[in-house]
């Protein structure tokens, strides 16, 4: 087929079909159907981008077309050709989702018109899907990499409280991911067709962080040399994501309460009052509830971010996800850099999954691409870990061969162990002969270790592919 666009006409009369190809086909490409259900096999056979149809045809009428195959997998732009006594059913057609409508006799250089208009709206929206579909990709659920239980649960209070107006405090240490959270809780909201402005508020000096959320006025201050939009008012219909909120001051604390009271606010030296008009999602790395207590929060502004509260765990509470995160930083940075680097070593891996990670999934994300940037094989191994995370491995003893692996500063030999024999099986793939091999160890002691630790057949292939 070639590269041109593909249209369907849908008209029972011979004549008329043959005239608008022969007026067409120098363009786009033509088939031709002369009812509805022809149209229809020929929609499921090959994709469609314009579908021209005739409202009034014997058997299935344009109009259930239309909606028929506006349902299709190729969503194709609909153009619908009608007679001038039916223009109420031709405006019926648009309510369904037809792009436009004609009147016959045809002006067929309007149709060439009505035809490119909406071959360009067509571009256009696959273009937004596209960007949709990376932006959910980037910031929705998928960015949050995890299997463990704790993380299965914190999906499920994203996508419960995702829906509502609720404000949402993310509490976590430093480096867990809490502005992916806040991303994913406004994409799967009904306010992810707007904005999503995040503003970290540590990062800005207290005398501009008030002009710097609500606006200002000409002349508000030395410098205000113009009316500036504030952050709420750039959120406006979509989500505001204030980071660090334990770090605001007092004086801003009482204008942020009285917004979340009454969802109005002033500019900076303004008298309008303009109504707010966002959802509110908050984060901190504090203990906000201790900060109240003691005084040092606003009470009553506490228990009105807090409506939601959504904790994030510290990636050492979760260490079954450090290999599948290391493997999905691994492609990206080896991508980036072009680096044919392919798999971490299940001794690299008990490393990584051994290591306290004070910076959380921060700090894993910046050791991997290190990693990645300074490996010199296709696999990456102990040797290509910075000192600070290799720093405490030993060589631990076993029947029938000798597993080398950094020993935890809180854990144990055993549980050092079987961290190191479920990162060979996830790196064999959940072979346990491959496995075995790569640990130097026998296929009969690899199950007896695993015995050992209760872990199951079912188990060592699950989510190993």
């Amino acid at each position: 087929m070639s590269d041109k666009p593909v249209i369907l006409i849908v008209e029972d009369e011979k004549n008329t079909r043959e005239g608008l190809e022969r007026t067409l086909n120098r363009k786009y490409h033509i088939i031709q159907a002369d009812n509805g259900e022809r149209a229809l096999r020929l929609l499921a056979e090959q994709p469609v981008d314009i579908l021209l149809t005739d409202l009034r045809m014997p058997g299935m009428d344009g109009l259930t077309l239309v909606r028929r195959a506006i349902a299709h997998e190729s969503q194709p732009v609909c153009i619908v050709l009608t007679a001038y006594g039916s223009i109420e059913s031709a405006v019926e057609a648009m309510k369904v989702g037809a792009y436009d409508f004609l009147t016959k006799p045809l002006n067929l250089d309007q149709l060439e018109i009505v035809i490119e208009r909406a071959l360009h709206s067509r571009r256009l929206e696959r273009e937004n899907r596209s960007l949709r579909t990376q932006l959910d990709k980037k910031f929705g659920l998928e960015a949050i990499i995890g299997r463990t239980p704790v993380m299965d649960e914190l999906f499920k209070l994203i996508r419960q409280v995702a829906p509502s107006r609720a404000t949402a405090l993310i509490q976590g240490e430093s480096g867990t991911g809490k502005e992916l959270v806040a991303h994913a809780i406004h994409n799967l909201s009904p306010r992810a067709r707007g904005p999503f402005i995040a503003v970290h508020c540590a990062a800005l000096p207290q005398n501009l962080l008030e002009s710097e959320l609500f606006g200002h006025e000409k002349g508000a201050f030395t410098g205000a040399v113009e009316r500036r939009r504030g952050r709420f008012e750039m959120a406006e219909g979509g989500t505001l994501f204030l980071d660090e909120i334990s770090e605001i001051a007092p004086a801003i604390q009482v204008k942020l309460l009285r917004v979340l009271e009454e969802w109005k606010f002033e500019r900076v030296g303004g008298q309008e009052t303009l109504e707010a008009d966002i959802r509110l999602v908050t984060a901190t790395n504090n203990n906000l509830k201790q900060l109240a207590q003691e005084g040092k929060f606003r009470n009553d502004l506490f228990y009105r971010l807090n409506v939601v509260t959504i904790t994030l765990p510290p990636l050492r509470e979760r260490r079954d996800d450090i290999p599948l995160l290391a493997r999905h930083f691994l492609q990206d940075f080896a991508l980036e850099n072009n680096r044919k680097i392919k798999d971490i070593s299940p001794d690299a891996l008990a490393a990584l999954m051994s290591y306290d990670w004070p910076g959380n999934v921060r700090e894993l994300r910046n050791v991997i691409e290190q990693m990645v940037v300074l490996g010199h094989e296709t696999t990456l191994t102990l040797r290509d870990l910075p000192a600070s995370v290799r720093q405490n491995e030993r060589s631990i003893p076993q029947t029938g061969g000798v597993i080398s692996a950094p020993l935890p500063p809180a854990g144990s030999i055993r549980e050092t162990n079987r961290r190191m024999i479920m990162a060979a099986l996830e790196a064999a793939g959940g072979n346990r002969t491959l496995a075995a091999k790569k640990l130097d160890i026998s296929r009969r002691t690899l199950h007896r270790k695993l015995r050992e630790f209760g872990v199951e057949e079912k188990q060592t292939h699950a989510g190993m592919g």
